[in-house]
């Protein structure tokens, strides 16, 4: 389903004073993904509004639905009175309530259960075997979702400087950074806004996932991966002399990339 972001027609709520504030509220559509979702929020809405500084992004189900990678989300952006600030200065924050991923291999089948008088057939792990078919089940898995704000002087944020973080978006770190070795962090882009005429806030959007190794699918060992390649197993029919039964099995195990390398020293925030 396409993703949708809209925002409710009684959406704004304020409140005046010296800690005025301003909350949006939002209806999102199209994904089963609470990272996939919280993303889209930050990359759809601003990050300053009449005066007012982007604080939070909460965001809630109204419903999910897994097998279709579909659901809907409130979410409510509250904006609120921007501290002092100045160039160089910078602000950082961190999610990890992690991300979801479909998968058709478990680590380990606990207990096979069969019905009196027979033996459950051992499919080596595969979850969700059907007489043709290999279903799976959605996981939560380790994603580090992290921010960081950056005030940065307007003769730095050139044409050329936005077409870095352009090329760079949707690219996966080539070398370590902000503690993350190569493979491991994936750029989301960046978001900015220009506050009078000196200077720019921007922040930068980043999730990371670990590399793995020495990761085991049924009889197949010694399996590496880097956090955000993908991992798919090939599945043959194969005979349960127990069971007596025809089972799938997973046979080969693939390890694709796809995003590209990219050198996250050219965003000029540290590494």
């Amino acid at each position: 389903m396409p993703l949708t972001l809209t925002e409710k027609l009684d959406s704004r709520k304020w409140t005046t004073g010296d800690n005025a504030t301003v909350e949006m509220v939002y209806i999102l559509t199209g994904t089963s993904d609470d990272v996939t979702a919280k993303n889209l929020i930050a990359s759809s809405t601003a990050s300053t509004y009449n005066g007012l500084v982007r604080q939070s992004i909460q965001i809630e189900p109204e419903w999910v639905d897994t097998t279709r990678a579909d659901g809907q989300w409130i979410a409510t952006v509250r904006y609120g009175v921007r501290p002092p600030t100045e160039v160089g200065e910078s602000s950082f924050s961190f999610d990890t309530s992690g991300g979801t991923q479909h998968i058709t291999q478990s680590l380990a089948t606990v207990h096979r259960y069969g019905a009196p008088g027979t033996t459950a057939p051992d499919f080596g792990g595969a979850v969700g075997v059907t007489h043709d078919n290999v279903e799976g089940v959605d996981i939560t898995i380790p994603v580090y979702s992290f921010s960081e704000t950056h005030y940065l002087d307007a003769a730095v944020v050139t044409p050329a400087y936005k077409g870095t973080l352009f090329s760079l978006t949707g690219k996966v770190n080539n070398a370590s950074f902000k503690g993350l070795a190569a493979g491991e962090c994936l750029f989301l882009g960046a978001s900015g806004s220009k506050r009078g005429a000196d200077d720019w806030e921007i922040t930068y959007r980043f999730a990371g996932s670990p590399n793995r190794t020495g990761l085991v699918v049924g009889p197949i060992s010694g399996i590496s991966k880097k956090g955000w390649e993908y991992m798919w197993v090939r599945y043959a029919d194969s005979e349960d002399a127990a069971a007596k039964a025809i089972v799938k099995k997973p046979v080969a195990v693939y390890i694709e990339r796809v995003y590209e390398e990219g050198n996250f020293a050219a965003l000029g925030i540290g590494t």
